[in-house]
């Protein structure tokens, strides 16, 4: 085993051991191999660590009882690679046992190693939550939240990341100016480390109303944020193909191709599946779908099926 391999298990044992768990807690034991670059329609595919967010201890749910081992972010990109061939991760802030350079050193070189890239960072801490105060009325709230924001900007330039997703938080969709003051302030500040800024349809904020979700990102300055659109994050289907036509004219490195429910043909049957594909195809999108897995039963499963039907539409 190569020293900085060795090092590496060290480390993450030491952040899985924080966390709460053991040298057990491992989920997958990495091969150490050179990683084969991914197949061309496996190129446009991201995996996000929310599909398996039952089995990192920061997010699991107390009445999760599925069997499995739980996992750490070190060993995320090579166990993606071996079990679904995919080499695009998008992950969530809070799956990160560590900022320290030190772990994000060691982080880097595993998706080197693994010939992984990032997509896009999912901010979700409590600033961009529901009762966030990144679109709070008060100026100093606010200012704290893109305070809170900014270093995982820093985070993504530092590995390589394009894009980060921000959450407006609760949202009056009759004054947008607070929001949208917020996301300009992060987006330029963004901009000097080379990474965008995504604003996706939320069930609180632009999933019943996408109209609202595009006055926002005018207001920002369409330069500035994105729209990262989420298949399944709409409440039926005249909404879902409003929504992705209009979303999609204003989206630049991923959208979310979401898993709920599947029949025993492998097919989704939440939504139109093959339907939300051809709209992105007629918007002539060519960036990442990351897959977020959200349905019952076996989220290792469950990802499974969500690529292969991308497969099957790419």
């Amino acid at each position: 085993m190569l020293r900085r391999d060795f090092l590496a298990r060290v480390t993450a044992v030491g952040a899985s051991a924080g966390l709460g768990g053991g040298g057990n807690a491992f989920a997958y034991t990495p091969k150490k191999h050179r990683a084969p670059s991914p197949p061309p329609k496996q190129d446009r595919i991201a995996i996000s660590t929310w599909s398996l967010r039952n089995y990192f201890r920061a997010t699991r749910a107390s009445n999760f009882n599925l069997p499995g081992p739980m996992l750490v972010l070190l060993d995320f990109p090579e166990m993606i690679v071996d079990r679904y061939n995919v080499h695009h991760l998008e992950v969530c802030a809070s799956h990160f046992p560590s900022t320290e350079q030190a772990y994000l050193r060691e982080l880097k070189y595993t998706l080197t190693h693994t010939r992984s890239t990032i997509v896009n960072l999912i901010v979700d801490i409590p600033e961009c939550g529901r009762e966030g105060t990144f679109s709070d009325p008060d100026h100093d709230e606010r200012k704290a939240a893109v305070d809170a924001v900014k270093p995982w900007v820093d985070i993504a330039h530092t590995l390589g990341v394009k894009s980060v997703r921000v959450s407006p938080g609760k949202v009056d969709p009759e004054n947008l100016a607070p929001a949208a003051e917020s996301y300009r302030a992060v987006a330029i500040y963004a901009l000097t480390k080379g990474v965008h800024v995504n604003v996706e349809n939320m069930s609180d904020f632009g999933s019943e109303r996408p109209e609202e979700l595009v006055k926002l990102l005018r207001l920002v300055g369409e330069a500035r944020v994105a729209a990262l659109p989420d298949f399944g994050n709409f409440p039926d289907e005249p909404t879902r193909e409003r929504g992705l036509k209009l979303l999609f004219g204003y989206t630049q490195t991923l959208c979310h191709a979401k898993g709920l429910e599947f029949d025993a043909n492998g097919a989704e049957t939440a939504y139109d599946f093959p339907h939300a594909m051809e709209i992105a195809r007629q918007a002539n999108f060519r960036g990442v779908y990351s897959i977020e897995f959200e349905g019952p039963g076996d989220p290792y499963a469950g990802i499974q099926k969500t690529l292969d039907e991308l497969l099957k539409y790419l």
